[in-house]
């Protein structure tokens, strides 16, 4: 058999390991159900070829062993011979269903297309077919993969089946290794600058793999199997724009409640520190004003920034409450191998799902702190499972966490804040991990005018002006008070700063850094 053999033949110990493991599970399956019993649930795209040439080898080698222990063999013949299921799309690449269809082609494969959602049409097949399990090419870091074991029964709500995973621990580097290994054929689009196949309205080629050409000609893409991180396969997939980002939105500015107000590109972070030893006051919090000033010279409004007691289910409510009502959640602190450092297993509580071992995390890990990444430190290596996105650039000896809509910074001080955000912000010029806007401008003034005296002009203004962020200050009750105009038109806020002027006498305002 022409898959076995090449494996065997390689040099790479590691695709053996994962491939051995692979070829165990479908034995497995197919020790516990019969060929008739099962299916493979094939896409066209990279992750399901390497399965369908893995049951290949798979059901070749089941077969062989049946005939030396004289039991009753799989279904012999050339034919591929598990039912394999496609869900046509319209909104599919035709590469996709090209590929697919040659494939069948190619390996006789008895193929059932099915063309309503993929529940519905799931159910139909299983009504009319003695299906008890469904081979899938499900990867630790898909969305789909959470949760998800080798074998895995069927999720509440959905036709009773077992969902069988072989390739479950495969690396984006795995998966590559395999079918360049073999030779065998798979999507064009790879081979165009694709890492990660979904729909054509959601994908496109990696940046990462583009070569820019000096003329300003077309632009080319180097394959896929030549992306360096795998951990930016993703990087590929569009994010699409929700309701509450572009449509209209409700915002609150100046304590007014305010419809559509040049507020429907707006985006929100939260800010989360992590420390009880900020809420004893042992320790003061100064990385979140920093940060503040960071997410504003991106265009970004801040929240809300609380502060979370060193225990998970604290750390749980808060990523829970924070990731539902903004688009992007900051948290730092309780980062690290001590009983008081739950932050990344809150956060994993937040989103459902359980920590799992991560084998690139702890590679670097390893490099950082050696032969002592081992025992309780190992733990460090234990990520959400399903949900981690590693952030990895050059200058950051360990790379970001990323849960979703959720960033993990593991700064101490602001120093180490300014390396992290400078990379990140190189990180999202090149993949769009955080959206970059026109930054937030402002204007302070400083007058010696009493409260009582301005507080009336200041409410009318912020009611004339409900498109900007307009507060007032004293850094002591003796001093100034300071008035704060911040919004992302300049003519507007010099417009609010000249009216606010006319109300009063001349100089009773001074402009201030």
């Amino acid at each position: 058999m022409e898959i076995d053999k090449a494996i065997r033949e390689c040099d790479d110990r590691r695709l053996k390991t994962k491939y051995n493991n692979a070829i165990y599970v479908i034995k497995r399956a197919l020790a516990l159900y019969s060929v008739e019993e099962v299916a493979l649930s094939f896409n066209g795209g990279k992750d399901s070829t390497v399965l369908l040439h893995l049951l290949r080898a798979g059901c070749f080698l089941h077969q062989a062993e049946g005939n030396n222990s004289g039991g009753k063999a799989a279904d012999g013949g050339k034919a591929f011979p598990i039912r394999t299921i496609y869900f046509e799309s319209q909104s599919a690449f035709p590469e996709i269903n090209s590929f697919t269809y040659e494939a069948a082609s190619i390996y006789d494969i008895q193929m059932d297309i099915i063309r309503l959602d993929f529940k519905s049409g799931l159910e139909a097949l299983l009504k009319a077919n003695p299906i008890r399990a469904i081979f899938l090419g499900v990867r630790i870091g898909d969305p789909t993969a959470v949760g998800q074991e080798q074998f895995s029964p069927s999720s509440p709500g959905w036709p009773p089946f077992m969902r069988v995973n072989p390739i479950l621990d495969w690396s984006y580097r795995d998966v590559w290794a395999f079918l360049l290994v073999c030779k065998v054929q798979y999507c064009s689009l790879y081979d165009q600058g694709y890492t990660s196949i979904g729909s054509i309205h959601d994908t496109v080629p990696n940046a990462l793999l583009c070569m820019k050409n000096s003329d300003g000609s077309e632009e080319k893409f180097k394959p896929a199997y030549l992306l360096a991180d795998g951990r930016l396969e993703r990087a590929g997939r569009v994010k699409k724009n929700s309701s509450a980002v572009c449509g209209k939105v409700s915002s609150i500015r100046n304590g007014l409640k305010v419809e559509n107000l040049n507020f429907g590109s707006m985006l929100t972070a939260s800010i989360i520190a992590v420390g009880d030893e900020i809420l004893f006051g042992t320790v003061e919090d100064k990385l979140s004003s920093v940060l503040c000033k960071k997410l504003h010279s991106i265009g970004w409004a801040v929240s809300r920034v609380t502060v979370s007691r060193n225990d998970i289910d604290s750390v749980a409510e808060e990523v829970e409450r924070r990731k539902s009502t903004d688009d992007m959640v900051f948290i730092y602190g309780g980062i690290g191998p001590l009983h008081s450092d739950v932050t990344v297993a809150g956060v994993a509580k937040a989103f459902g799902v359980r920590m799992a071992p991560d084998e690139e995390f702890e590679e670097h890990l390893r490099h950082l702190i050696g032969e002592k990444c081992s025992g309780d430190k190992n733990e460090m290596a234990l990520l959400p499972e399903g949900i981690t996105e590693l952030l990895h650039h050059e200058q950051l000896r360990v790379p970001l966490i990323k849960c979703h809509n959720v960033i993990i910074l593991t700064a101490t001080n602001a120093v180490e804040l300014d390396l992290q955000w400078d990379c990140l912000i190189e990180l999202a010029k090149s993949n769009g991990i955080l959206e970059l806007m026109d930054p937030f401008v402002s204007k302070c003034f400083a007058t010696t005018l009493s409260d009582v005296e301005i507080a009336q002009p200041l409410s009318k203004l912020c009611a004339q002006f409900p498109d900007l962020y307009i507060g007032g200050y004293r850094k002591s009750r003796e001093g100034p008070l300071i008035i704060t105009s911040e919004g992302k038109d300049l003519s507007r806020i010099k417009a609010a700063s000249q009216s606010l002027c006319e109300k009063f006498h001349h100089g009773a305002f001074s402009e201030i850094e």
